[in-house]
Order: structure tokens, then C-alpha cells, then sequence
């Protein structure tokens, strides 16, 4: 595989081969910004007519026939008024023009008829790109610098590599991702569904996806009581006295709902658990002797999304945060971020994410809190992730202006990184709220805060599994453990006998009693991903076996139903993937 270096610029010149086919096919048009990325490259343009899928092959033979011609890009510097005198007829660059720094050189780049301001590198000639190894991906929309009040552009997507073989992987990897996307799959298994037309960016879960939803929230639930947690539930709305007095509304009301008026005051739904727990702290006096508290909520929240960055699971406007809050004494801080973050692992490792790395974000410039208690902190991330063993990367000057804090990201199984728990120290709300305990001394001190979120927004975190899984969720969380199959008619009424059976063994089953044949039924069992299907036929019934059929298609004949119930037992008690 070539550097990274060496990729950008093949791709960041392909940006520049595209934009040349995109005005020779269509005059006129403006043309914005051509940037390399992860994988690819993009460039946006103000076109006289909209795309089609089609436009792209078009565009792409365009692009074939510039490569091959192996003309140079050129570098060249040029004064700001040669540069306007230039693009007269291309608002974009005007702009982006008048944008650079007075003390930076103008710099041009053209190959062909094509020239671009830009600033480069890019390879010495076309010669140098494969035209066999990029691909036109996408069309989108984009606005111009990202900003919805300004013109909306049309962006394309595509990716470059230095021979066919890494496109090909490349492509095989996009495949697998769309295999994998947690909406198509949402749909597929009667998971949930988005209803744009009764409100962008709200999730409505179907029985499947719920039942899944409960394994997990049961599993978490459970565990926060064995490691010393209590639950606590919290209203969805508060006057605007909270939301002032936490700093919400000060430094992020734009991503909160407009208040509602009621009994003369203003009330705001909630965008986050925080100041409720801080109520319920508030109520009583505390000594060092009852710290630690460690309270823990799935508690719903909604922040205002905007329209274009909301993503199925993955951003929403209403989501269920597994969240918790733990207020400790400067003594307690050390222990605490060490079980916090053993905590954290565990319930990750539970899920079947194994490949874990840490980020630690340290005291940026603005920042409230003494610097003593910044470093305490911060140094006691530091010692948690080491005496874990993990991997880590420290991101100076990356924390909040309220405290440092752990960031842990996993890698689902086609490799793809996703950032779920978090631990933020917050030196802040404690401050605003006045937040105390009665030290061993009989003086009032303020307690330390911690914020902590193991798998983040279940919305997300389910989509995230989802993903990791492609739908063949391990037994335990599957929507569907089991799926009864009878032979025939004669064999409806033991079936439905043996799924009460195994339903009081707790385990979610289902007897296929339609009229479809044996085979059909197999099929729509796999197709629903269910991990086991029993099938039942006359000697099944007349010596109490099942034939079982797994997911992955292996079938094992005359299994005594007591061995089949103590199988899948073990198998959902060490939470296996079958």
C-alpha cells in the first residue's frame, strides 16, 4: 500500500482531472473546491443543470481521456489581481481569493486547459495517475463552505489508488459497509423506522428492535447495581433557571428545542441528564463519609440536529443516554477513574468489541478550574489507561474548558472506528450549582464530578452493533433466538407445547405455523437472522428431540431437547456469537 502522502496527491490531483471533464462537459459552470480525503476526493460544483447517476460515466471517460494525454501540472505563483483577473467569471475563487492570508503566496496548478487555485502538491503529470484505479462514487449535496444560508453545490465523490487491485479491495470494503448499513438492515429485520414526515430525526423501535434494546438495557442495568450504582430517574423538561445556571443556555442553545411557555416561565426539554443529577445531590447535606455516589440514568434526551447531518442511528434529535454521574472527594479520584474505566471495558468486551484505544483530551487555553486539580485529573487518566494496559494517544490541549477527560474508541470487525464511552472530569457545574460535602475536618469542600457514558446514546450504540454484526446479533441478543419449525400440520400442536417450553426457560422463540413449506420457512428463519430453528417432524415428537439447525447452516439431527435448552443456555451465559 503507498504512504499517505503519495495517495493525497494522486487523489487531490484526480479532484483536479475531474474538475477539467466537469467544465468541458458542461460550460458554464462555477467551480468551488476539489479537496483529497480519507479514501478519496471531492470537488463541488455550481452546474447549469442538476446531475444524474449516468453524468457520472460520462464524467469518468472524460477524466480517462485527460489522464491518458500525460500532460504536466504546472506550479505557479501569481499576484493576487492576476489571480481575480483569472477567475473574473468564477464567484467562488473571488471569494476564496480575497480568503487568503495577505503574508501567503498565491499559488495556480494546471495540467491541460485546466487551471485551479490551489496550493497543492500533486503529482508531476497525469502520466503518474491509473486510469484504471479510481472510481466515481457519489453525488451529493453541499453548501458552499458549509454554511446553510449559502448557495447549495453539488459535490462528487470519488476514490483513487495506485493500481486496480487496491480499488478493487477498496470496493469490496464499500460493499461490505453497504451490506452492513444499519438503516438497510433496520428495515430488512423489522428492527425500527424513521418517519420523516412526523418528525426528522426521531427513532420509532418496531417488537425485533425492541427486544434487542431491552437485552441490552437489562444487561446494563444489572451491571451498574453489581458495581455499585444506583439508578435514578429525572423529568424531561426544567424551568430555565436550571438551564441558565448550568451554562446550557449560554453555550448551547442552538442545539437545544425553543422553550414552551408554562405558568409564566419558560421550560426547555433536555439535552443532557447532568443538572437533574445535580438536583438530587442538592437535596440534602452529604459527608466525605457517603462519597463516593455513583448515579446512573438512561435517561432520554433531545438536542436540535440540523436536517443535514442527521444520519439514521447514527445522529438523531432524540436519543436514550446511558449515562452516569459520580461525585467523589479529591481522596477518591484515583480509585474511581481506575473502576470507571474497568467498568468501561468490561461492558465493551461484553458486546464483542475487543480491539479498544484510549484518548486522553488534556487543559486547552480557555479553561475554568485551578490548574492543580487539572493536573490531579488529568494525571489520573493517565495511570487508569496505563494500569489497563491501553493503548493511548494524548490530545494536548483537546479537553473540554471544564476538565480532561478519556475517550474510548473501538474497532468493529471490517475495522471501522467508533467512539463510545467517555470519562469527563467537569470542575465546572459543580462551581455553578455549589455543589459541597462536609470533609472529615468539618469544613465544606467541593466534591469532584465525573461524567461517564459507557456506550454513549443507545440509538447510536445500536446502530453501531448492528453494524458490527451485519444483523446476526450473537444469541443473547438476538430479537429472535429460536424459530419452531413443523413438518406439518401434525406437528402444530406439540410445537406450540414445546415454545412454552422453552419461553419459561426465558428464551425468545417463535413457532412458523403459516402454510409455507419447510424449506420456505428455513429460508425466512436466516433470512431473519435467528440463530437457532428447530425442526420438528414425527420422531422428534415421539421421543422429545429436536433436529437443530444453526444460523450458519450446519444441522445436527436427533438432539434431546434437555441438551438443546442446556446449550443454548451456556452459550447466551458466556455471550457467544455462534
Amino acid at each position: 500500500m503507498p504512504n499517505d502522502d503519495k495517495l493525497s496527491m494522486i487523489r487531490h490531483s484526480m479532484a483536479h482531472v475531474m474538475a477539467e471533464a466537469v467544465l468541458e462537459i458542461f460550460p458554464g459552470t462555477k467551480i468551488a473546491i476539489g479537496p483529497s480525503i480519507e479514501n478519496g476526493f471531492y470537488y463541488d460544483f455550481d452546474l447549469p443543470r442538476p446531475l444524474q447517476d449516468a453524468d457520472l460515466e460520462t464524467i469518468t471517460e472524460h477524466m480517462k481521456n485527460i489522464i491518458a494525454s500525460g500532460v504536466p501540472f504546472v506550479r505557479k505563483e501569481v499576484s493576487r489581481e492576476e489571480a481575480k483577473k483569472l477567475f473574473a467569471d468564477q464567484p467562488y475563487k473571488l471569494e476564496l481569493i480575497d480568503a487568503i492570508p495577505e503574508n501567503e503566496t498565491v499559488s495556480l496548478y494546471t495540467q491541460g486547459n485546466f487551471t485551479d487555485l490551489c496550493r497543492g502538491p500533486h503529482v508531476e503529470s497525469t502520466k503518474q495517475l491509473n486510469k484504471e484505479a479510481f472510481k466515481l462514487l457519489s453525488i451529493a449535496g453541499a453548501y458552499w463552505r458549509g454554511k446553510e444560508t449559502n448557495p447549495m453545490l453539488t459535490r462528487i465523490y470519488g476514490t483513487a489508488w495506485t493500481n486496480p487491485k487496491e480499488l478493487r479491495l477498496y470496493m469490496d470494503h464499500l460493499a461490505d459497509i453497504e451490506k452492513r448499513d444499519h438503516r438497510k438492515l433496520g428495515k430488512e429485520l423489522d428492527l425500527f423506522s424513521l418517519h420523516e414526515e412526523a418528525g426528522p430525526g426521531l427513532v420509532y423501535w418496531h417488537p425485533r428492535g425492541a427486544r434487542v434494546r431491552q437485552a441490552i438495557e437489562d444487561f446494563w442495568r444489572g451491571e451498574h447495581y453489581k458495581n455499585g450504582y444506583e439508578l435514578v430517574y429525572t423529568p424531561h423538561v426544567g424551568r430555565s433557571w436550571l438551564w441558565e445556571t448550568s451554562g446550557h443556555l449560554g453555550f448551547y442553545k442552538e442545539s437545544m428545542y425553543p422553550p414552551m411557555e408554562m405558568d409564566k416561565a419558560d421550560y426547555y426539554v433536555k439535552p443532557m441528564n447532568c443538572p437533574f443529577h445535580i438536583m438530587i445531590y442538592k437535596n440534602t447535606k452529604h459527608s466525605y463519609r457517603e462519597l463516593p455516589f455513583r448515579w446512573a440514568e438512561l435517561g432520554t434526551v433531545y438536542r436540535y440536529e440540523k436536517a443535514g447531518a442527521l444520519h439514521g442511528l447514527m445522529r438523531v434529535r432524540g436519543f436514550t443516554q446511558d449515562d452516569a454521574h459520580l461525585f467523589v472527594t479529591p481522596e477518591q479520584m484515583d480509585d474511581e477513574i481506575l473502576e470507571v474505566l474497568r467498568f468501561s471495558l468490561y461492558m465493551l468486551h461484553s458486546f464483542g468489541f475487543k480491539d479498544v484505544h484510549a484518548y486522553i483530551s488534556t487543559k486547552p487555553e480557555k479553561s475554568v478550574g485551578r490548574v492543580e486539580d487539572w493536573d490531579k485529573a488529568t494525571e489520573a487518566l493517565k495511570k487508569a489507561v496505563e494500569k489497563e494496559g491501553l493503548a493511548y494517544d494524548i490530545d494536548e490541549g483537546g479537553g473540554a474548558f471544564y476538565g480532561p477527560k478519556i475517550d474510548l474508541k473501538i474497532k468493529d470487525a471490517i475495522g471501522r472506528e467508533w467512539q463510545l464511552s467517555t470519562v469527563q472530569f467537569d470542575f465546572n457545574l459543580p462551581e455553578r450549582f455549589d455543589l459541597t460535602f462536609v470533609d472529615k475536618d468539618g469544613t465544606e469542600k467541593r466534591p469532584f464530578m465525573i461524567h461517564r457514558a459507557l456506550l454513549g446514546s443507545i440509538e447510536r450504540f445500536f446502530g453501531v452493533l448492528l453494524e458490527h454484526y451485519a444483523g446476526a446479533f450473537p444469541p443473547w441478543l438476538s430479537p429472535d433466538q429460536i424459530a419452531i419449525i413443523p413438518v406439518g400440520e401434525s406437528a402444530f400442536d406439540y410445537s406450540k407445547e414445546l415454545e412454552k417450553r422453552l419461553r419459561a426457560e426465558g428464551f425468545r422463540v417463535y413457532t412458523d405455523l403459516s402454510s409455507d413449506r419447510m424449506n420456505a420457512k428455513i429460508r425466512n428463519a436466516q433470512t431473519m437472522k435467528t440463530p437457532y430453528m428447530l425442526i420438528i417432524g414425527e420422531k422428534e415428537m415421539a421421543d422429545d428431540l429436536v433436529s437443530v439447525r444453526y444460523r450458519g447452516g450446519k444441522q445436527v439431527n436427533g438432539v434431546k431437547t434437555a441438551d438443546f435448552i442446556n446449550e443454548v443456555h451456556g452459550v447466551i451465559d458466556r455471550k457467544e456469537q455462534i
